[in-house]
């Protein structure tokens, strides 16, 4: 790494080795972390697991991602830490610790992309790539106080980079302003499919709002009623028939597409895995064929009504988590409940592939709370620009 001061513990301490980046060009300037999934030439690439960084060996090639980047002008300082194998939504990892939450510091990152979000929120690097699964980005970048992205599935290249489950993974990246976070979309995303009209039409999701606490959800309507008077009044709607239902098919279909990436080297090496990660991967090797197919069903199912609702104008509002960030002391039991609840959040983006920016909207007890947009498949840039512009009207205050 590049960094030499590393306060909020958020970089793994390779040895330095020069990354080349673009003299010029639309993201100069400014400097970028990597999450240690992502291959850059030079590094290991260690995935948060002793056994895959003993296995890495030395890249000779950079990830596609991490290449546009580069050749947009970003300048690389380091590769951070991630939860192992990228399994958890906690930011904890018992075999290299856990990064420092820079905006709330008694209370955890989050992950998987911890080290990353930690390095934006801490300004040790002004964009953070991550990957997103089940919630990897957008999660900590609630938590931290960021902008973040899960992008429609497949939009952007995952070559190169240490999978977790095929058929969810995503890359998306961090940032702390509206401004640098639209730089990077207009970098990494080509002509939309779907370019979203100025003023979408807003669907404000009432059974997701009713997922978070009290507290959270009169937080996150407040700044909704904020932004109404700049992009109106969205329409209520109900987002899910069946949000148990979506809760399941998303744990069984990552849980198989999980195991297809790790459960070899799992069974052929039984590295010691840490808590909560041992207990998902058990899990995801429980995983029935009829589960799956169930799952699946689930899966186009939902993803056909999430279609209809939002055709090619629509934007989903809906809260990013059920609330602040969990302390650092709380317990596996407390954080695994908590992550389940933030699943069926969560889960609704991971399971139709489409893109979903967080936005940095509000605070409860000096902690950050994100508030996401869900738009259709392929509207990613205009998503992205139309985030920004929401967080802009939400800062109006009302007399």
């Amino acid at each position: 790494m590049t960094i030499k001061d590393d306060p909020f513990r958020c970089f793994v301490p390779y040895p330095e080795i020069p990354v080349k980046s673009a003299a010029t060009g639309p993201l100069a300037g400014l400097t970028l972390a990597v999450k240690d999934l992502f291959d850059v030439k030079g590094y290991p690439t260690g995935a948060g697991s002793p056994i895959v960084l003993a296995q890495s060996g030395i890249k000779t090639k950079t990830a596609p991602i991490v290449k546009t980047l580069l050749d947009a002008g970003a300048r690389f300082v380091g590769k951070t830490h991630t939860d192992e194998l990228a399994f958890s939504l906690n930011g904890k990892n018992a075999h290299f610790g856990a990064p420092i939450n820079p905006a709330a510091p008694d209370r955890i990152t989050g992950g998987s992309s911890s080290g990353s979000m930690a390095a934006v929120a801490g300004k040790l690097a002004d964009i953070a790539l991550g990957s997103d699964t089940g919630g990897s980005v957008r999660a900590p970048a609630s938590y931290g106080g960021l902008f973040g992205i899960r992008p429609t599935h497949a939009r952007l290249s995952l070559k190169r980079v240490w999978p977790l489950a095929e058929s969810l993974d995503t890359p998306g990246w961090f940032a702390r302003d509206g401004k640098t976070f639209a730089r990077v979309a207009d970098v990494v995303f080509g002509k939309d499919r779907i370019a979203l009209p100025e003023v979408p039409r807003l669907l404000l999701a009432e059974d997701m709002f009713a997922q978070a606490v009290p507290d959270a959800e009169n937080a996150l309507r407040n700044v909704v009623q904020r932004a109404m008077p700049l992009l109106g009044e969205p329409e209520m709607v109900k987002a899910a028939r069946d949000l148990d239902a979506l809760y399941w098919a998303f744990r069984w279909v990552q849980g198989r597409d999980a195991w297809n990436a790790d459960g070899a080297m799992i069974e052929r090496f039984a590295p010691p895995l840490g808590s909560g990660v041992a207990e998902r991967f058990a899990f995801s090797k429980s995983v029935t064929d009829e589960e799956v197919a169930k799952g699946e069903s689930v899966r186009k199912s939902f993803r056909n009504r999430l279609a209809k609702l939002l055709g090619s104008d629509g934007v989903l509002i809906l809260p990013t988590v059920p609330d602040i960030a969990p302390l650092v002391s709380a317990n596996e039991a407390e954080l695994e409940d908590f992550r389940n609840r933030a699943l069926r959040l969560l889960c609704l983006s991971g399971l139709s592939g489409f893109p979903q920016v967080t936005i940095p909207a509000a605070h409860r007890e000096d902690a950050p709370l994100g508030l996401s947009l869900i738009g259709p498949k392929g509207s990613d840039k205009s998503l992205v620009h139309f985030a920004v512009k929401f967080e802009r009207a939400a800062r109006i205050r009302i007399a």
